[in-house]
């Protein structure tokens, strides 16, 4: 973020001076809904394994790195994909399709489809549809902890 920018976001917000301008959220910018869903989802996460481990800090942080990794969220998406409305798949696509710079761990094709993902997940929360939010949370949730279970166990078997 260049210097002025910095500032005139920092006077805003000291100021109290909101936008005038409030968007639906169907005609944001669709890095501005992933921007959203990807705080959404990390809280999401971090919430989810605090009902099984509250102790062991260092242990949930690397578990949620693994879950909302890009790879992660990229597997999620595409298992649960047939069950989204039209709405949302075209919400997901201007996610995935919208210039970002992916980051060096992950895959293009990932990172885009992670994107898309929090995209969706960022328009659901900001038009207040947190009934649909949570069930597809879930079920991303669950589709993620199959694999990573199953990566576990095969590699169990191996050695």
């Amino acid at each position: 973020m260049k210097f002025d920018q910095f500032q005139m976001l920092i006077g805003n917000v000291l100021k109290g001076t909101e936008s005038a301008v409030k968007q639906e959220p169907a005609r944001m910018h669709p890095l501005v809904l992933a921007y959203i869903g990807d705080a959404f989802y990390s809280l999401y996460v971090r919430t989810r394994l605090l009902r099984y481990e509250q102790n062991r800090v260092r242990v949930l942080h690397s578990f949620d790195a693994r879950i909302v990794s890009a790879a992660m969220q990229a597997y999620g998406l595409r298992a649960i994909e047939p069950e989204l409305t039209e709405q949302e798949m075209d919400i997901m696509r201007r996610g995935r399709n919208a210039k970002s710079t992916p980051t060096r761990n992950a895959s293009v094709s990932d990172y885009r489809y992670s994107t898309g993902l929090e995209a969706l997940m960022g328009f659901l929360y900001l038009s207040g549809k947190h009934e649909r939010l949570n069930e597809i949370a879930e079920k991303v949730f669950g589709e993620i902890m199959r694999n990573l279970a199953n990566n576990a166990q095969d590699k169990g078997e191996r050695t």
